[in-house]
């Protein structure tokens, strides 16, 4: 299985604080994994460290096909490009239309030809059944249709990994089972995803590989 995740023995910080100590896990190419602790356990810490928003300092931590340790701030917004990142609050521009969010992104990533552009914007909102959306602004929609978007805003550049920190924190339950589902289809057509998740309900209702961030460690196991 390709890896698109290694860590093999990784410290993880906080500012000078250690959060995660002996780190040592690997995602393939299409996989789903749940990741899971207590308020302050330092899930966000790692999701953050993955995407290079906190340094890697030590042991080996190489996200899709870079290494963290080394990685020079140039490099930075190139790893990006490879990963999709969803957030608890959506993060979506209030000032203008989902279309206009979604193009922000791929301009902002190289992407220049307008037909090119828009052909994207359809695709990666049919992915999520939004496409009749694409005109509306963020407040005119429900918390599960902003969070679709913020979803097709991760696909947009076809990432290797979605990063996915409390995606469903602030939905009520039917809607968070639709996010789920839609991550688990994700992630069968060959994204990997990563979601950190304080809702136990949804791992035993879909069961599946589980990182637990726990007196600063990070254990493996897996729920079937």
């Amino acid at each position: 299985m390709d890896k698109i995740i290694e860590l093999v023995n990784a410290t993880i910080y906080q500012r000078d604080n250690t959060v995660l100590t002996d780190v040592s896990f690997s995602i393939g190419k299409g996989e789903f994994v749940y990741l899971i602790g207590k308020t302050g356990s330092g899930k966000s810490s790692l999701l953050k460290t993955l995407y290079a928003e906190l340094p890697a300092k030590e042991g080996f931590v190489n996200v899709a096909g870079y290494d963290l340790t080394g990685i020079s701030r140039k490099e930075i917004p190139y790893l990006r490009r490879k990963l999709g990142i969803v957030f608890q609050d959506f993060q979506l521009l209030d000032d203008r239309d989902v279309e206009a969010n979604l193009e922000f992104v791929l301009r902002a990533t190289g992407w220049h030809d307008k037909e090119q552009i828009s052909r994207r914007i359809d695709e990666v909102l049919d992915n999520v059944g939004l496409r009749d959306k694409r005109k509306n602004m963020p407040y005119n929609l429900s918390g599960g249709e902003r969070q679709g978007v913020a979803i097709a805003r991760a696909m947009l550049n076809n990432p290797d990994i979605i990063l996915a920190d409390e995606p469903t924190g602030n939905l009520d339950p039917e809607t968070t089972l639709d996010v789920l589902k839609l991550l688990l289809r994700i992630a069968d057509g060959g994204t990997a995803v990563l979601m950190a998740t304080h809702n136990y309900g949804l791992i035993q209702k879909y069961p599946g590989r589980i990182l637990k961030c726990e007196n600063h460690q990070v254990i493996c196991s897996r729920v079937e």
